[in-house]
């Protein structure tokens, strides 16, 4: 009771010193009020990262420092407000409660899957939010609030495809989920493909048990029920079944394997002290300028690494009508699917926020955090693949009949 008669004292006090006479008054104030509260928040924020206050420069333990202000405009619950966001010296500082390029500051709530994507666990997103805020937030508040993005995530995974795309790249990445009790490795399927505008897009993950060519069956026949009618060329790694479940959805689709992921399984069957000299001659085949070259050094090889080494040189043979389908191109396409950088590259993206995390909860943890750290990966994807205007005419001569009715 004495709590509730100090707060209408205080309510009081800010009504008489505002001269606060409408409700437009009161909105205004509070808005006011919100702008220095955000402030004081990226204040805290910042003097965190720093580890020293304002003027505490004796415990300054960083050749980092302060370095003004800029002025921003957001979005509030209480409309447009313009705030001060303090700067440092190396442009290392990257702001929670309003990222750098965030212009919408509605909702507790974009804070929290903000940093949640930012591979924070709930308890690390509970001790921030108390530790710089103040804000008390339990563990399971903040799951309910992550959950609500589960929605849209199953929008996102079942939204409608383009009818044709030109290049696709699949790779599984793995990791440790709890389940029943135990922790399990679980696979992550994605799917990247490139359109006719030459515009990467991750076209869906699926959260599977261990890789294997029969789960990629039914991931392809997923993409095929969400309208994707032709694929031109799929690049994929040396899984066993891959090709077969890739022919059986999509036939006319032609397989590339992995040059990267073929030589790291081959040179494990190679002695350490011989593993320069093999992959220099493994070079060979994949840099050669057409089929016959590398066909020539892929016979060298042989020759040179047979006996000793059979299983190593094996593969190269056993898989070569599927690393070889490269070569049936021009440089620029050649350049873009002999590997599955492009997937790795995101692969390298996602494990940069889940680094931290020894297990996942459950699935639904697992792709909420993989959806999110995919929606700021792909925000940045706004241009086409290098020299697309070069491979689109070089695709329409190749594939004529195939894309002209897509065009």
């Amino acid at each position: 009771m004495k709590k509730e008669k100090l707060l209408r004292k205080q309510l009081r006090e800010f009504i008489k010193e505002n001269n606060l006479v409408t409700a437009q008054d009161a909105q205004d104030a509070i808005k006011s009020l919100m702008g220095e509260l955000i402030e004081e928040m990226l204040e805290a924020e910042l003097e965190n990262e720093l580890g020293y206050s304002r003027y505490d420069y004796r415990n300054k333990k960083t050749d980092n420092a302060r370095n003004g202000h800029s002025k921003k405009k957001v979005k509030t619950e209480l409309g447009p407000l313009e705030i001060s966001v303090p700067r440092d010296r190396n442009g290392e500082f990257e702001p929670i409660v309003v990222k750098k390029y965030q212009r919408d500051i509605s909702s507790i709530e974009d804070q929290i899957l903000s940093m949640y994507a930012k591979g924070m666990s709930t308890r690390d997103i509970q001790e921030h939010l108390e530790r710089i805020y103040g804000v008390h937030a339990s563990p399971s508040l903040i799951s309910s609030i992550t959950d609500k993005i589960l929605p849209v995530v199953r929008e996102w995974q079942n939204r409608p495809l383009q009818p044709i795309y030109p290049f696709i790249f699949i790779d599984a990445v793995h990791y440790s989920v709890r389940q029943d009790g135990q922790v399990v490795k679980k696979a992550a399927y994605v799917v990247i493909g490139i359109d006719l505008d030459g515009r990467k897009d991750v076209l869906g993950i699926w959260i599977g048990e261990a890789e294997s060519a029969r789960f990629w069956l039914s991931v392809l026949s997923d993409i095929k029920n969400r309208g994707v009618e032709d694929i031109l060329i799929i690049s994929a790694d040396d899984l066993a079944g891959i090709s077969q479940a890739i022919k059986a959805i999509f036939p006319q689709a032609e397989v590339q394997k992995c040059v990267v992921h073929q030589i790291r399984n081959s040179v494990r069957y190679v002695s350490y002290k011989d593993r320069s000299q093999f992959v220099k001659d493994l070079k060979a085949i994949y840099k050669a300028v057409n089929q016959e070259e590398a066909l020539s050094a892929l016979q060298a090889l042989e020759d040179k690494w047979q006996a000793k080494y059979p299983l190593a040189v094996k593969s190269w043979i056993r898989n070569w009508d599927e690393l070889s389908t490269c070569f049936n191109y021009p440089p620029e396409i050649r350049r873009l699917i002999y590997t599955t950088n492009i997937i790795e590259a995101f692969h390298r993206q996602l494990r940069k926020v889940t680094k931290s995390k020894a297990a996942l909860p459950n699935d639904d943890a697992l792709i909420k955090i993989l959806y999110l750290v995919t929606m700021d990966v792909t925000e940045k994807w706004t241009v086409s693949v290098k020299n697309w205007g070069l491979i689109l005419s070089q695709l329409i001569i190749l594939f004529k009949e195939r894309i002209e009715p897509y065009l």
